[in-house]
């Protein structure tokens, strides 16, 4: 029987979804939720899937720059409103 990476809790699964399951392959904790990846089939043995992760990271990190890029845009036309007033 495997264990969850996250909470410890142990990973019941059915003989049935046993003889699927491959190197890889996606399984959630059903005490934690955590969304896992099975690293090894015999004994089985799981990991957090932190690729999952890794992709919400980034997109928050993109929304961000995208953020700050409106800023930035924002910032500069006001400074050319200001440099136009000092030509004048």
């Amino acid at each position: 029987m495997a264990t969850c990476p996250e909470c410890d809790a142990e990973i019941d699964i059915d003989e049935d979804d046993l003889e699927e399951l491959d190197t890889g392959d996606p399984w959630d904790c059903d005490a934690c939720g955590t969304r896992l990846r099975v690293v090894n089939l015999d004994p089985l043995d799981f990991e957090s899937d932190d690729d999952d992760e890794d992709e919400d990271e980034d997109e928050e990190e993109e929304k961000k720059e995208d953020d700050d890029d409106v800023e930035i845009e924002d910032d500069d036309v006001d400074d050319e409103e200001d440099g136009e007033d000092w030509d004048e």
